[in-house]
């Protein structure tokens, strides 16, 4: 079984509290399991995206830095 591409969210060039804010909407659109892709700018989301997960259930996959860009793989809870 292979899994499905995640979707994106952009969050590129905003600054706190806007990542997050637009991820907990986007988040409500992904099926339970399904993977979202975050990509974002702002330093803060290292941390604001890892409480967001633990906070709301979702599982934190992956989180990388590449470039002063962070990425984050993120699947809804079930």
């Amino acid at each position: 079984m292979t899994t499905p591409p995640a979707e994106e969210l952009d969050a590129r060039g905003l600054f706190c509290p806007e990542p997050v804010m637009l991820l907990h909407g986007r988040i409500k659109e992904i099926p339970p399991g399904g993977l979202l892709r975050v990509l974002a700018t702002d330093p803060s989301t290292t941390r604001d995206v890892v409480k967001f997960c633990r906070f709301l259930g979702h599982e934190l996959v992956d989180q990388s830095e590449t470039n002063n860009e962070f990425h984050f793989l993120i699947r809804r809870q079930t």
